[in-house]
């Protein structure tokens, strides 16, 4: 089986709360925080991108790692925000991390869930023996619209993960199951600055649906049960769906809240489920077992099964935690906040 050998997390130290924005649009700031349950979300400075992002989140995870970059034989990220509309973010973070060119790289997209997707990808790969070691890392600068309500959520950071042979791993990956249909709850056509979407529609026939898939299909395949399990992660569009879910599969308040991050970072899209099982397992004890199970709208849920090894807490003391990043943030007013997201257009 293939496994985690090293991960990585970081958030821009950029924050602007909700109220912010919603004293802009006129809007109630409590029932704001209240309807998303998001009291601040991180914004990238003027010269980080998906790019930048997906970098420190991967030196991180190679430092904990310790592996040779000319050890690794694929690079993929995953984001819906790539800095270029042609030209690949995976070979600029592949360069930076100093590869040697005999390794294979690619752009993934598809909504939240590109990270996990390119999870699957080094683990197929490393389980084959095509490569070593596979680097897959989710990352976005995420996009909403003034005033619409993705304002308050589209934020942005990344997680990397290195894959590789389970007898190194800090945690291994017993098992992945995918549940995809096609469902057009989100989307941002070709040279659109914004995205748009469903409204509520987003949550029933694709959230809701999508994620109880791919639970319900992992749990079956496993033959397991939710009691095995010591953590939960569901995506957090926002505060609320992934409490939802949880109740409707019978998940414990309590198992889910070491991977909520929405509350206090926004939701980072492609970052978001890979930036929470970082979370979980910079705090996780030898022995525990994590369920993991990502979001992309149009749309698909990517589960996994994880088992914490011993190698956790040798491996964590390299590297900053997450929490590092979530805790040392600077706050911005609405005016930096669109000027750092080009929000003002002609500039």
């Amino acid at each position: 089986m293939a496994g985690i050998v090293g991960y990585g997390a970081y958030v821009p130290k950029y924050r602007i709360k909700s109220e912010t924005i919603a004293e802009v649009w006129g809007e109630d700031p409590d029932r704001i925080q209240k309807g998303l349950g998001i009291m601040e979300k991180a914004v990238p400075a003027s010269d980080e991108d998906s790019a930048t992002l997906s970098v420190e989140a991967a030196r991180i995870a190679m430092k904990r790692a310790q592996v040779s970059p000319s050890e690794i034989g694929a690079v993929y990220v995953g984001s819906e925000s790539h800095p270029y509309a042609v030209k690949p973010t995976a070979t600029m973070v592949a360069q930076a991390l100093g590869t040697i060119p005999n390794l294979t790289a690619a752009d993934l997209e598809f909504a939240c869930k590109a990270g996990t997707a390119g999870m699957q990808m080094c683990m197929g790969m490393v389980d084959s023996s095509m490569v070593k070691y596979g680097l897959a890392i989710g990352a976005d600068t995420a996009q909403g619209r003034p005033g619409d309500a993705l304002e308050y959520s589209a934020a942005a950071g990344a997680a990397a993960y290195l894959i590789g042979q389970d007898s190194e791993s800090l945690a291994v990956i017993e098992d992945t199951f995918s549940y995809t249909t096609d469902t057009p709850d989100f989307w941002r056509r070709s040279k659109s600055d914004y995205p748009s979407h469903g409204g509520r529609f987003t949550g029933e026939p694709a959230y809701f649906k999508h994620v109880q898939g791919a639970f319900n299909g992992l749990m079956e395949k496993m033959d397991e049960k939710i009691e095995n399990y010591d953590h939960f992660i569901f995506h957090q569009p926002n505060a609320k769906f992934p409490k939802a879910v949880a109740k409707k599969l019978g998940v414990s308040k309590e198992k889910i809240e070491p991977g909520m991050l929405v509350p206090t970072i926004g939701n980072t899209y492609s970052g978001n489920a890979p930036l929470a099982l970082a979370n979980v397992l910079d705090h996780a004890k030898p022995g525990e077992r994590i369920f993991v199970t990502s979001f992309g709208s149009g749309a698909g849920s990517d589960a996994f099964s994880i088992q914490v090894t011993d190698k956790i807490e040798e491996r964590r003391r390299d590297g900053y935690p997450l929490s590092h990043f979530i805790e040392n943030k600077e706050y911005v007013t609405y005016a930096i906040y669109a000027k750092l997201r080009k929000k003002y257009k002609g500039m």
